[in-house]
């Protein structure tokens, strides 16, 4: 072809590698696909499998999701913590050492109100519209019945049980979350399964959850594929600059006779791979305080329990896990464990779980029961990343959401293909 002045130049098509096949990795390649990018998603194991943290969450989709864990005065926990094997957060001593550095931020990211409040407001940034958002991608995907706008219930023994948490709601109240109060007989009406120890709750009106989430992670992974994505069953394990620029992501190919390597060459990466990010974001120029807040769920599949009784995710405020009906059965999710990733399940936890959900709603069938333990990849401020890398412009991490990464995907997504425009 003779190139002349007059001959139209072609703009080529960008491609942009997406690393990580969970609800962020999926989301930032739709987003991406409409944008006009050619996409390739890296990712070892099934997309929506029980190894990605989507999969195993409480299935909310909440704007009052903005509380951060880290509060004032959480410090003087910590030692209590450090010795009940029952408490909502505990602490491997094995790994304390290890886990210091990231535990002195969290402690430091939750010291003042002024901090707790920058975090909400940022937070709130990414999860005021989350419902609205999911609804219209769950559409797109066609898989409209997996979003349920059915709003969230935070269950109390009584009036004075929420109002000794009136920091975490006047922080929700001050972005903008809504509810209405609940006494005990409207309570009881809303969620009939609930025991009556309870006589008191908030119903955040305009929250949805995910009827399942393995099902829709698995969905939006086809959708863009659908969309003209490809699809690379490999790990990545590092990346090829040319000076500050990057031109192409290194990556293992899984194969019947053994692993294989593979360079992808590309304009963009997106560095979206959970609890693994930390070590490709060294990579690319950034040393990340990152670390696993290991949580667990059980989920009960032969319970008594019917959509009719409880038609609305609760959380109740002894247990601090979310309960939701799903597809799959009654799952409670919750618990932080700080302990190394590579420490196998403590499944003393789930039991924990467990024990909640028979003191909320009676003893319950367990047949059948199933129990996961996942990897939230937490910040110490719980605030996640979602930036350039410090090597090169070409690298956009979004990893980090920690208790989030559900609820925030769609609106990190738009932020990413904002970055990378």
């Amino acid at each position: 072809t003779v190139v002349t002045k007059t001959t139209p130049r072609i703009k080529a098509i960008p491609h942009t590698v997406v690393i990580g096949a969970g609800i962020v990795g999926v989301c930032c390649a739709i987003e991406l696909l409409n944008r006009g990018h050619r996409v390739t998603i890296v990712e070892p194991a099934l997309a929506g499998g029980e190894q990605a943290a989507s999969f195993g969450n409480g299935a909310w989709i909440s704007p009052a999701s903005i509380v951060p864990m880290s509060m004032p005065g959480l410090w003087k926990k910590i030692p209590a913590y450090l010795m009940d094997k029952n408490s909502p957060l505990t602490i491997s001593w094995r790994h304390l050492p290890q886990l210091a550095p990231w535990l002195w931020r969290f402690l430091w990211a939750g010291s003042s109100l002024a901090k707790i409040q920058k975090t909400a407001k940022t937070l709130h940034a990414l999860l005021h519209d989350a419902p609205q958002r999911h609804a219209q991608l769950a559409i797109a995907a066609g898989v409209p019945d997996l979003i349920s706008p059915s709003g969230l219930l935070y269950a109390y023994p009584n009036r004075a049980a929420f109002e000794a948490e009136h920091m975490a709601w006047q922080l929700r109240r001050d972005n903008g979350v809504a509810w209405t109060e609940l006494n005990a007989a409207q309570l009881h009406q809303a969620a009939p399964a609930l025991q009556g120890k309870y006589s008191f709750a908030v119903h955040v009106l305009q929250a949805a959850h995910c009827r399942n989430p393995s099902a829709y992670v698995a969905a939006l992974h086809d959708y863009a594929l659908r969309l003209g994505a490809t699809r690379l069953k490999a790990s990545a394990k590092g990346f090829v600059f040319e000076a500050d620029t990057l031109i192409a992501v290194q990556c293992a190919v899984q194969s019947v006779g053994g692993n294989s390597k593979t360079v992808l060459n590309c304009d963009h990466a997106v560095l979206a791979a959970g609890i693994h990010s930390k070590a490709l974001a060294l990579l690319a120029g950034d040393r990340v305080c990152l670390e696993s807040e290991r949580g667990y769920h059980v989920e009960l599949p032969n319970t008594h329990i019917e959509p009719a009784d409880l038609p609305t995710p609760v959380m109740p405020s002894d247990g601090k896990m979310a309960n939701t009906l799903l597809e799959t059965g009654l799952r409670a999710a919750g618990q932080v464990e700080l302990s190394s990733v590579d420490a196998p399940p403590n499944w003393a936890r789930a039991q924990v779980l467990l024990t909640h959900l028979h003191n909320t709603y009676g003893t319950l069938n367990t047949q059948g029961m199933r129990r996961w333990m996942g990897h939230r990849p937490s910040t110490p401020n719980g605030v996640p990343l979602i930036q350039r890398s410090s090597r090169s412009p070409n690298v956009i991490c979004a990893f980090g959401h920690g208790h989030v990464g559900l609820a925030a995907a769609p609106a990190t997504a738009q932020r990413v293909g904002q970055l990378i425009v």
